[in-house]
């Protein structure tokens, strides 16, 4: 099993950068965890959790590609290279608040989280270590745009295995923003979600994005010559 650093690279700055927007998707469990007194133990249980369904989601997606494409699945990488391009771009666009044509996308998630959202006010209050991991992987389900922009990315992973590895990389790079909401609750959620702030991290996944397309005819460049 050989590790692509670059792919691992590029979906932890993704999760970074996307971070302002998982504060807006899951910030009202997670200030619930940190509430009055912060519970380390509780906020750490729900981010495993959510990492651990993130990564569930890689080794699905990338196992089904694979699995279907067969032989044909080097060949597929240029196309799928440019989706995940366009999507980070898309994505960035919407965190900025310049286009969210991503909404859409998000709305197909419902199929699935209409399914979960059940399970989750069966959970009750994540008031315990167990009962915090399982609200993480339920919750990590949650329609939202910049997980699928990162699955598109853990397509470009060669099995199941690197696609749940590729995924896990995303999840870390949430994980700083979403433990000091948790922490410092609703002042480090509103700068998170200042406009400002959202423009520059939707300007930095949009260069991303960018800078990938660019790298991809460079490369075919030098092919056909």
């Amino acid at each position: 099993m050989t590790f692509d650093y670059a792919l691992l690279g590029t979906l932890f700055m993704v999760g970074l950068f996307g971070s302002g927007h998982c504060i807006g998707m899951c910030g009202g469990i997670v200030a619930a965890l940190g509430s009055n007194r912060p519970n380390l133990v509780l906020l750490l249980g729900y981010n495993f959790g959510r990492l651990l369904s993130y990564s569930m989601a890689g080794a699905i997606a990338a196992g089904l590609v694979v699995g279907l494409a067969g032989d044909r699945y080097q060949a597929l990488i240029p196309l799928l290279r440019t989706l995940a391009a366009i999507i980070i771009v898309l994505m960035g666009l919407y965190i900025a608040g310049w286009w969210r044509v991503l909404t859409r996308l998000e709305q197909l998630g419902n199929i699935v989280w209409k399914r979960i959202q059940p399970l989750i006010w069966r959970l009750g209050k994540p008031d315990s270590s167990v009962k915090s991991v399982a609200a993480g992987m339920l919750w990590g389900w949650l329609p939202c745009g910049l997980v699928y922009s990162a699955l598109s990315q853990a397509l470009l992973s060669d099995s199941a295995i690197m696609g749940a590895v590729a995924m896990l990389a995303f999840g870390l790079g949430t994980l700083p923003a979403m433990l000091a909401a948790g922490w410092f609750s609703s002042q480090l959620a509103r700068w998170l979600q200042s406009p400002a702030l959202r423009r520059l991290m939707g300007l930095c996944l949009i260069a991303m994005g960018l800078l990938m397309i660019w790298q991809m005819q460079q490369s075919a460049g030098h092919r056909h010559h």
